[in-house]
């Protein structure tokens, strides 16, 4: 069995890890720091020590046959993602890893006013945050074809579970917008992005691009009151979108100005997945029962 490598190991890197280690496989993570190294030996994977946005602490990654997970986002400013071209750049012909799957983002595809879409639609990011991640994607794909190296893209939806619902903004009352006039947005369950994420390793097709979401969208601000009363609180105060842009910060905003529905038909049947949280009702029934 190939040893993995994850950069980016946060809770979708140690989600993966886990699934490869009931396997029996070595899992190493990136760490930048004693401090993130810690937490990924508490969580039985072996660090392995530097920094993407310093390219020579990348030079002795151990890459050679390893199947490599790029879950690092890029940075927050700016329209390019220099930490992933440092990664690709640092790994030697002499270290080629055997494969790359790479988590990227539905905002590549930019507004798409509700309708459902393929990974066939055009892509046309209109924020700096889908700029960033379609400026990775190029980046791999270039990479690849210089080095050989197959890889996948996986243009991941919003992403809930414990510990990823929006339970402070649901405590202190802020607004949505009205459902009447939300967007569509798309989801997948944590546990159900690690699984693909490994499905993608064995099972997807060399430079390809999937969608990954659990095929059930809905608007934004019924998730919110959906997550309100999962977890027993307060349904949150509705406001119109004129009032929304006078009192939502420009973070929220700008997730407001896209819709779109993700067809996962490709997921599901390239790479065989069964999610264990096919719709959100799903997943917050299991949050409720533990």
């Amino acid at each position: 069995m190939n040893s993995v490598l994850i950069a980016g190991c946060g809770d979708i890197g140690q989600r993966v890890a886990r699934l490869y280690r009931a396997q029996g496989a070595s899992v190493r993570g990136l760490a930048r720091s004693e401090s993130s190294a810690a937490r990924l030996r508490a969580g039985g994977i072996e660090p392995v020590f530097g920094d993407l946005a310093k390219g020579a602490t990348l030079k002795n990654l151990p890459t050679a046959e390893a199947v490599l997970f790029y879950f690092a986002p890029p940075p927050a400013q700016g329209e390019r993602d220099p930490l992933l071209q440092n990664f690709l750049a640092a790994i030697g012909v002499a270290r080629r890893p055997a494969k790359l799957v790479l988590i990227s983002t539905t905002a590549v595809y930019g507004d798409c006013r509700g309708v459902w879409i393929t990974e066939a639609q055009a892509v046309q990011p209109q924020t700096a945050r889908g700029r960033r991640r379609l400026d990775a994607e190029n980046t791999l794909r270039c990479w690849g074809r210089e080095t050989g190296v197959p890889f996948v893209i996986l243009r991941v939806g919003g992403i809930y579970g414990p510990g990823r619902l929006p339970v402070a903004r649901l405590e202190k009352g802020l607004p949505i917008l009205d459902p009447v006039e939300s967007p569509q947005t798309n989801r997948i369950h944590q546990d159900d992005l690690a699984q693909v994420c490994v499905a993608a390793m064995e099972r997807g097709v060399p430079g390809e691009v999937y969608n990954i979401a659990d095929g059930h969208p809905g608007t934004m601000s019924q998730y919110f009151i959906d997550v309100a009363k999962a977890l027993g609180l307060p349904p949150p105060p509705v406001v119109p979108r004129a009032e929304a842009e006078k009192v939502m910060s420009a973070g929220m905003l700008s997730y407001l100005q896209e819709s779109r529905r993700l067809d996962n038909r490709k997921m599901r049947e390239e790479l065989a997945v069964e999610l264990r949280y096919p719709d959100l009702a799903a997943g917050l029934a299991a949050l409720q029962r533990n």
